[in-house]
């Protein structure tokens, strides 16, 4: 049984995205399966008494807006696009989801550190872990759901970055959702 409040949130997308373009229009009898499931995959893997986490490059809401609504816990999104931006906050309202829409570029957001920053379909992760450090508490992680290039995201990343990581729950042999922990840029030598 779908829950009601994420059903709400899909209608709104669907009814939005025509206009600009949350989703692509051959995703949208997908939009179910391909956006708010794989979103969902993220749930058990949230730490428990979480109370706040930060989405970055939030779009159409996936993945902080969809564990927003389906667990209660406050996600503050950055979202730079003005249009996308209004559309996060109608559908906060809409489906009374405690989220925070911060309309910005993420270098720009002036946040307090949570335990949990996530990110989806955002940028390379070697590109991604710069923008998410500032804004993860020492004793926090990111959740990256990642496709079929996550080795080489990894690799890439690692010239960079030091960092303690997982790869958890693929629903197929091509993606994952990447845990990063103790993220902390590579100094030269």
């Amino acid at each position: 049984m779908q829950d009601p409040k994420l059903r709400l949130f899909a209608d709104l997308v669907a009814k939005w995205s025509p206009r600009i373009n949350l989703i692509s229009k051959s995703d949208l009898p997908h939009l179910w399966a391909r956006h708010i499931e794989d979103s969902l995959r993220l749930l058990p893997f949230l730490p428990p008494n979480l109370d706040r986490a930060i989405d970055l490059g939030s779009g159409a809401g996936f993945p902080g807006l969809v564990l927003c609504i389906a667990t209660g816990i406050k996600f503050e999104l950055i979202e730079s696009d003005a249009r996308k931006a209004a559309f996060l906050l109608e559908a906060a309202r809409q489906t009374g989801a405690p989220a925070k829409i911060h309309n910005c570029r993420i270098e720009a957001a002036k946040l307090d550190p949570a335990r949990l920053i996530t990110a989806r379909a955002l940028a390379p992760l070697d590109k991604l872990l710069g923008l998410a450090a500032p804004l993860l508490t020492e004793d926090g992680f990111c959740l990256f759901p990642k496709g079929r290039t996550a080795p080489d995201e990894l690799t890439a990343a690692t010239r960079l970055w030091h960092m303690s990581y997982e790869r958890l729950a693929s629903s197929d042999d091509e993606s994952c959702i990447l845990k990063l922990s103790e993220i902390r840029h590579a100094s030269p030598l």
